[in-house]
């Protein structure tokens, strides 16, 4: 495949533009980044004429079957809105609920440019089986609150992992996912970190998402939830860590220690007022901060360029600092920062030789887009998920001019709707 004709932004840490280039795609590889070369047959060429092509955005904390509880329980506390509302609801979700509702959100995501994300959820082999579907790339990993039930959910996770880990030409992995300090023993959280070391994968956790649970930790166990994981020896392998809204000094410098990757979720933690994480600071500390758009239950859309948006300009309001998370540290959390998140760096997450062909076109050809100064803003703070026209994911176009490819769209909204229907009302 050759799209031709292309402005390119690579994310390759030049924070460069390639105006006008080339990019050769051979099975599910990117070959050549340049001039056209006549040696390379090309079976298949895309005009990149009025196009950008950037890596695929990476969705780094979410959970997608959470679809079927969009504009269901708004405008409440996050404490309140999860126990009154969303658990009351999801101890009657079935498998089948969780099935549409993710591919709903898998629908969204491809029209928004997302190209892999980490989802916690239930029934996550349901969600394995939608993902090889839809043809994107994703770290499955089911959450883990501990009840009588722990153990089974312990077993769940390693049979999700010898079903589905490197299934779909490896665009699958499967980590584990104990839910948070404050739904899980420190007896189980041990449970949890040594079932990840069995099966070599990594954790994905929420930490320090809100006030409430930075103070419940201190009383409970005299310190922060992450130098409570951090003493448990959790943070020992590869760690996602979803929020990381409240941190001090002393837990961000766990976080560097660690190699622990903060997801940064400003939509969701706007609406659901968990407050503003202190991403300048972990940036200029060389933390690469990853971006999530969380469940689209409490921020209502899965759109990343938005998120990309939020990440830069809340920031520049709460430090009073219009330099602060600049455009092109925005658009690396939403990438890099992501495929690192995932544990993909080496995979996904910028634009190089030798790298997998996950990238998205935007089409700039709309008044919103003009005039065409500086391809990186356009990125950051006008780019809307609507202006996304193709997208590739592992060398396969999944969506073409708005077009997807791997999806029966319309048979899924109505789906979607009839269980989200049904799921309320039970």
């Amino acid at each position: 495949m050759l799209i031709k004709n292309i402005d390119l932004v690579p994310i390759n840490g030049k924070d460069e533009v390639i105006r006008n280039t080339n990019i050769y795609i051979k099975d599910n590889e990117i070959i050549h980044i340049g001039e056209i070369r006549d040696d390379i047959e090309v079976e298949r060429i895309i005009d990149g004429k009025h196009k950008i092509a950037m890596p695929g955005l990476i969705n780094s904390h979410t959970h997608i079957g959470m679809s079927l509880l969009r504009n269901f329980a708004d405008d409440l506390p996050l404490h309140d809105w999860l126990t009154k509302k969303i658990w009351p609801t999801e101890a009657n979700l079935t498998s089948r609920d969780v099935y549409w509702g993710s591919l709903l959100s898998m629908v969204e995501m491809i029209q928004g440019g997302t190209t892999a994300f980490c989802d916690m959820y239930f029934f996550m082999d349901e969600v394995g089986n939608g993902l090889e579907e839809s043809g994107m790339r994703g770290v499955l990993t089911r959450g883990l609150i501990e009840d009588e039930g722990a153990k089974r959910k312990l077993d769940e996770t390693r049979e999700l992992f010898k079903n589905y880990h490197g299934k779909g030409n490896g665009r699958i992995k499967v980590m584990v996912a104990p839910h948070a300090p404050y739904t899980c023993s420190p007896d189980f959280l041990k449970e949890s970190f040594k079932l990840a070391k069995e099966l070599n994968t990594g954790i994905h956790i929420h930490l320090s998402e809100t006030r409430k649970e930075v103070e419940d930790s201190f009383n409970l166990h005299g310190k922060s939830p992450i130098r409570h994981v951090y003493d448990l020896g959790l943070l020992d392998i590869h760690t996602i860590g979803a929020h990381c809204v409240h941190v001090d000094d002393d837990d961000i410098e766990i976080i560097k220690e660690k190699g622990l990757i903060p997801v940064n979720n400003p939509g969701s933690n706007l609406k659901l007022a968990s407050g503003f994480a202190p991403i300048d600071k972990m940036l200029k500390k060389g933390i690469p901060v990853a971006l999530g758009t969380d469940g689209s239950s409490s921020n209502n859309n899965l759109n990343m360029f938005e998120e990309i948006n939020l990440a830069s300009i809340v920031n520049k309001a709460v430090n009073l600092d219009a330099v602060s998370v600049p455009a092109i540290e925005a658009l690396k959390m939403g990438t890099i920062n992501g495929a690192k998140a995932l544990d993909l760096e080496k995979e996904i997450g910028s634009i190089e030789l030798g790298k997998k062909a996950d990238l998205i076109l935007i089409d700039t050809d709309k008044p919103h887009l003009y005039p065409h100064h500086n391809i990186i803003s356009s990125l950051a703070y006008g780019v809307q998920a609507s202006d996304v026209d193709t997208v590739i994911v592992d060398g396969k176009i999944i969506m073409e001019k708005r077009e997807i490819k791997t999806l029966d769209v319309e048979k899924i909204k109505f789906m979607a709707e009839k269980h989200a229907k049904d799921l309320v009302n039970r």
